[in-house]
């Protein structure tokens, strides 16, 4: 990050851009897992965090690369991830000499400065990015963040066409901790994003997975991974499926079952006795098992009509992919069934 000091929405400041020489001799990553988001980089994590050649910390998504994204949060958020550099190398201080440091943070491949922040402060870094069919992307990444609240178009037409009003401070939720999340075209520019990363890294060192590949045979891809940054990868791998996407029934229930767990509202009041005895992960385990039963559902698909719109809108971003990648993502990803 260069120039002066950015802060959030609400006069946080931005973490700064880093500078490795304020932590010489700090255990610093050696792989970055950059995204994207709703593409599978939480089961990629949990199971090469689970290699005991690799250590991966317990925080996922740390962020601090993506300088420019972290400008533009509330002050909470920021304060729940590393704000210096020095804090963000803690975080990989228990990592073995012999194990391959990483982290994964899913808005890196959307970030514009954090291709050139990773090589500053780790230039022979190796960087694993996972690709997934745009239509597909927006529809998963829609239901995510009205899941987490910081979305309140359940239509997801609607909320696409919000996107100018949005990028000019209209129309966005008083919830939304990173307003720059609503601006979901940013999230499909692939060739444009992956140029950042081979305009600093040398092409060895950058690895493109295909999120149908991913899904497909987890764990194929992930021994493909473990190749890449020279690791064994005969070892036994444990199949993960984590952040699935769902579909929120209510965001009132919802708002009120978050309410109980955090003593809010007048429910919680009448719940506070009897949740008070119980330990916090029961407490939690109890919030989570209402969510499951009361909350969440099957995700139902994009209508048609609007999926193939999406399609035509995004055919000449996914045939620039394919010719940039060496790859027929055209006919994997259906775009030659368009005419």
């Amino acid at each position: 990050m260069t120039g002066s000091q950015r802060t959030g929405v609400d006069g946080a400041p931005a973490p700064a851009a880093p500078r490795p020489h304020e932590a010489p001799g700090a255990r610093v990553p050696d792989f970055f897992v950059v995204g994207q988001p709703k593409s599978g980089t939480t089961a990629l994590y949990e199971m090469l965090r689970a290699h005991p050649q690799v250590y991966m910390p317990a925080l996922k998504e740390p962020m601090l690369m993506a300088s420019d994204l972290l400008a533009g949060v509330r002050r909470q958020v920021v304060r729940a991830r590393p704000q210096t550099l020095a804090q963000y190398l803690a975080l990989f201080a228990e990592a073995g000499p012999q194990q391959q440091a990483g982290e994964a943070s899913a808005l890196y491949l959307c970030s514009r400065d954090a291709a050139a922040n990773i090589a500053r402060l780790q230039p022979t870094a190796r960087i694993v990015a996972i690709l997934r069919e745009p239509a597909s992307l927006l529809a998963s990444l829609h239901m995510q963040l009205l899941q987490d609240h910081a979305e309140t178009e359940r239509d997801l037409r609607r909320a696409l066409a919000l996107e100018p009003r949005r990028r000019e401070g209209l129309d966005v939720p008083a919830a939304t901790p990173r307003p720059a999340a609503l601006h979901y075209s940013e999230h499909v520019r692939y060739v444009e994003q992956l140029r950042r990363y081979h305009e600093v890294f040398a092409p060895e060192q950058v690895l493109v997975l295909i999120y149908d590949d991913f899904r497909a045979d987890n764990e194929a891809v992930v021994r493909q991974v473990l190749r890449f940054l020279g690791l064994d990868d005969t070892l036994a791998l444990a199949r993960s499926q984590a952040n699935a996407s769902v579909r929120l029934r209510s965001s009132r229930l919802d708002e009120m079952v978050k309410g109980v767990s955090a003593g809010r509202g007048p429910v919680a009041r009448l719940a506070r006795v009897p949740l008070r005895v119980l330990p916090r992960e029961l407490r939690r385990g109890a919030v989570r098992t209402a969510q499951r039963r009361l909350l969440y559902a099957q995700p139902k698909p994009p209508p048609e009509e609007l999926v193939r719109e999406l399609r035509e809108r995004y055919e000449p971003e996914v045939r620039a992919l394919a010719d940039y990648l060496k790859r027929d993502l055209v006919s994997l990803w259906g775009y030659d069934r368009l005419r």
